[in-house]
C-alpha cells in the first residue's frame, strides 16, 4: 500500500520517490486487444519540505476533457511543482475512455460508480482497486475535475456535501462560480475519499468532449488558490484574484421540455433569472410549431442543454431554487 514513511520517503507502485524528486509512474492495468499496453500516467512533483499531500484527477469519464485540459495545464506550467509537500497528478485516469472518446470503461462500466473496486472483478473496477490501494492512501487533500455530460454544460462549480463544514471552507477558498450541496454518489471516488476521511473538492464545468478554455481557467485559479491555501503554492505565482464570492446553491430543480423539437437556448449558463423569464424557444422543423420555454421560479441557471434537439421530458436546463452568498452562509456558520 502507498504510504509516506518517518523520514518523509514516498513509496507507490513499489517505487521510491524521495523529498525533492520527480517521478513519473506509468501504471499500466491492460492491454488493448492489438496487446499494446494502455498506461496510466502519474506525474509525481515533491518538495524537500515535508508538508500535505495533493492528489489532482481528471478524466474519470473519459470524455469529459476540460477536465484532463486543467490537469495538463497545472503541469505545464509548473504549478505542480509545490514549495512544501507533494502533488500528484493523474490527467487521465480512464485512458480507455479517453482513447474512444467514451464515458465509460471498454466494459461498459463507469468507474466513477464502481469505487473502491475489486481485485478480481471488472477491468474498471480492478483500476479503482488498484488506484483507492495504491495512490489515494498517500492523499491528504483531492481535487477531482469533470464536466456535465452529454451536450447539457454546467457553469464552473464545485459541489460538496451539505454538514460537511471542511469542504465547505475548502470550496469557498477555491471560489468557483457557484457551490453546490450535493449528494454523495454510491461507489463513487468521492464517496470512497469520503470513507477514508480525505477531504476532496469536486469541480464541474462545461460539457463532455469539448475544451473550453474559460473553464479551464476557473479551474486551475482555483486550484491554485487551495495549494496557497495550504502553503504549497510556488512564491513565483500570484495568487489569482477573487472578483466575487461563490454563490453556495442550496436546492435545484430541472426545467423540462414539454414537447419535443428543435431547441433555441436564449441565455447563458451562468446567469441569475426572474421567475416567468423567456428563456428558451422549442419548435417543429416545419415553421409550424413555437413554444416559449419560461421560469417557473427565480434563480440561477447552472446548467443548459446545449443540443439542438430535445424530446418531451428531457432536461433543458437546472435552476437554484434556493441559493446564498458566501457570506450569508458565513453568518450561518456563525
Amino acid at each position: 500500500m502507498a504510504h509516506i514513511d518517518d523520514q518523509n520517503v514516498l513509496y507507490i507502485f513499489d517505487q521510491t520517490i524521495l523529498p525533492g524528486a520527480k517521478a513519473t509512474i506509468n501504471f499500466n492495468m491492460a492491454k488493448l486487444y492489438t496487446t499494446t499496453n494502455v498506461d496510466v500516467p502519474i506525474i509525481i512533483e515533491r518538495s524537500k519540505v515535508p508538508g500535505p499531500t495533493v492528489l489532482i484527477t481528471g478524466g474519470i469519464h473519459g470524455d469529459e476533457v476540460n477536465g484532463v485540459e486543467i490537469v495538463r495545464q497545472l503541469i505545464s506550467k509548473g504549478i505542480n511543482k509545490p514549495k512544501i509537500g507533494t502533488i500528484i497528478c493523474v490527467p487521465v485516469l480512464n485512458v480507455f475512455g479517453f482513447l474512444n472518446m467514451n464515458r465509460e470503461f471498454p466494459d461498459g462500466r463507469d468507474l466513477n460508480r464502481v469505487f473502491p473496486g475489486f481485485k478480481n472483478g471488472s477491468l474498471a473496477s480492478r483500476l479503482a482497486y488498484q488506484f483507492t490501494k495504491n495512490i489515494l492512501p498517500v492523499a491528504n487533500y483531492c481535487l477531482d475535475f469533470h464536466t456535465g455530460g452529454a451536450s447539457r454544460f454546467n457553469a464552473p462549480q464545485i459541489r460538496v456535501k451539505k454538514g460537511d463544514a471542511e469542504a465547505l471552507d475548502f470550496a469557498k477558498v477555491f471560489n468557483a462560480p457557484f457551490t453546490m450541496y450535493s449528494k454523495t454518489i454510491p461507489k463513487s471516488y468521492r464517496e470512497t475519499c469520503g470513507k477514508l476521511n480525505i477531504p476532496i473538492l469536486l469541480f464541474e464545468g462545461g460539457k463532455s468532449q469539448d475544451n473550453d478554455k474559460t473553464i479551464a481557467k476557473y479551474g486551475v485559479d482555483g486550484s491554485m488558490r487551495i495549494l496557497n491555501h495550504l502553503g504549497m503554492l510556488d512564491d513565483k505565482f500570484s495568487v489569482p484574484d477573487v472578483n466575487a464570492p461563490t454563490v453556495i446553491i442550496d436546492s435545484s430543480t430541472w426545467i423540462r421540455a414539454k414537447y419535443s423539437g428543435l431547441l433555441h437556448t436564449k441565455i447563458e449558463c451562468g446567469k441569475h433569472v426572474e421567475k416567468g423569464e423567456y428563456i428558451a424557444t422549442i419548435t417543429d422543423p416545419y415553421g409550424q410549431f413555437r413554444h416559449k420555454v419560461k421560469t417557473n421560479n427565480e434563480g440561477y441557471i447552472i446548467n443548459v442543454n446545449q443540443s439542438p434537439m430535445v424530446y418531451q421530458g428531457d432536461a433543458i436546463f437546472h435552476i437554484s431554487t434556493s441559493s446564498q452568498s458566501n457570506e450569508e452562509a458565513e453568518g450561518e456558520d456563525n
